[in-house]
């Protein structure tokens, strides 16, 4: 295809053809080994050169997949063959209004600079994925990402006020705005948040920002069983909302040990790190219950500070458990949720799917709302053991409808997790969604193949 109509549209540079860049672009995270080879990959620096890209593309029925920083783990973003890759990653202003607590920003910019820039007005934008240091904030509302501060803040969506977003026809539109309440017409923001880049393409975002966080207590839990560590979570959180409750399994606990050096109980089963942001002393009454639950609980160890580089060690320990554990091989991520008086059924179902498959799963979870991530660690070059690995992925999906949860509580649905999406939502459902992503992309050019 002739590329010199698309070249022109857009500033010098925005276009790049060279196969050796290209490269960088065809996968996300997640590594899908069905990813295509694009024709070119499109550098946006303005809503204009997104809607010039879009106008070309749906003329000549190019595919589009939309990028950000390339760290999602659900396959969202894998270029397809032909098809243009339209990265945001050079959209990245923002601007902070300390008076009605909003920030606008373009897509590109970090979650963690958004976090600095607020924090420069003594606010705060709490959506927080373990990978906050290096994903987009476009990429996270694509998502609609969560993280460890999830329990008790939410997610994404809840923090996303309005947006500027551009159709497939290259139409760009507003919605929302800085107003905290907004009953005006149909709830259309929500729709895009979450979409995958499958209705349209965001190039700025209206967040809702909070006073700074206060002070953390912090409680540190071992467990010699999962049983005992799931029964101190339901008991914490039927008594109160942490700003915190996480877990991670025996893998990960020796996977970060090794790297980390921190002392963690290699001989456990389960550790928990909790913590309360309630204001004043409040934080550390509610680590005092949370200190009794996991007692009460049979908790082998437990430990509680005050000190806040303590506390943020011990998150910092958590947030390293993925790439820890990919350092004892290639990963399968999954992502999967389920309401909380089934998370024990749950961890234990996953240990269980691991035994009889054969392969290593480690689990971590935003235990506080249900939602793990099944690490499943294989070897590409082993094809007996990555069919294992692959079974077990489909059978934890399974396990997790099963239960009444989701495929997906924070990642997306992608490529990689399509095929399950149909047994947790409907054939009703379904339908619906086609006719949505029908009428917003009559073509179908963007991102082809996920999803839906």
């Amino acid at each position: 295809m002739d590329l010199h109509d698309l070249i022109d549209l857009l500033p010098d540079g925005a276009v790049l053809t060279d196969p050796d860049l290209l490269a960088g672009y065809r996968h996300d995270w997640a590594r899908d080994p069905g990813a295509g080879t694009p024709l070119a990959v499109v550098r946006a620096t303005s809503t204009a050169d997104v809607g010039a890209t879009l106008r070309w593309a749906d003329e000549h029925r190019v595919p589009v997949v939309p990028r950000g920083a390339g760290s999602g783990l659900s396959g969202g973003a894998t270029a397809v063959d032909g098809g243009i890759v339209l990265s945001t990653e050079r959209m990245r202003a923002i601007t902070v209004d300390p008076v009605t607590r909003t920030a606008v920003v373009q897509p590109g910019l970090l979650n963690v600079e958004v976090k600095r820039a607020v924090a420069e007005h003594g606010l705060w934008y709490p959506p927080d994925p373990s990978s906050f240091e290096i994903c987009s904030i476009g990429g996270n509302a694509a998502t609609n990402a969560g993280g460890l501060c999830c329990v008790k803040y939410g997610v994404t969506t809840d923090y996303v006020l309005g947006m500027e977003v551009v159709l497939a026809d290259g139409t760009a539109v507003r919605l929302g705005g800085p107003r905290l309440k907004d009953s005006a017409g149909l709830s259309l923001t929500k729709l895009f948040v979450g979409s995958e880049g499958t209705l349209g393409v965001i190039t700025e975002l209206t967040l809702r920002l909070l006073p700074a966080q206060p002070r953390q207590s912090t409680v540190v839990a071992t467990f010699a069983s999962l049983t005992a560590a799931t029964e101190a979570i339901l008991a914490i959180t039927a008594m109160l909302r942490p700003s915190m409750l996480e877990f991670m399994d025996s893998v990960a606990i020796n996977a970060v040990e090794d790297e980390m050096r921190m002392g963690l109980d290699r001989s456990a089963a389960a550790l928990l790190v909790a913590r309360s942001d309630a204001p004043g002393e409040f934080a550390a009454r509610e680590a005092e219950l949370m200190v009794a639950a996991c007692e009460k609980a049979g908790a082998s160890e437990v430990f509680h500070t005050e000190d806040p580089d303590e506390g943020e060690a011990f998150t910092a320990a958590r947030r390293f458990a993925i790439p820890a554990v990919e350092r004892i091989g290639p990963l399968l991520l999954e992502d999967v949720g389920v309401p909380l008086p089934r998370l024990g059924d749950l961890i234990t179902g996953i240990a269980a799917i691991a035994r009889r498959n054969d392969v290593l799963v480690s689990v971590i979870a935003h235990a506080g709302d249900g939602n793990t991530h099944p690490l499943i660690v294989h070897d590409p070059t082993d094809a007996a053991n990555t069919e294992r690995a692959h079974r077990a992925f489909g059978e934890i999906m399974d396990l997790a409808i099963e239960l009444g949860g989701t495929i997906t509580g924070e990642h997306g649905v992608g490529r990689l997790k399509k095929a399950w999406l149909p047994a947790q939502v409907g054939p009703e459902v379904m339908a619906l969604t086609q006719r949505v992503k029908d009428a917003l992309d009559p073509h179908g050019i963007l991102n082809p193949g996920a999803v839906i």
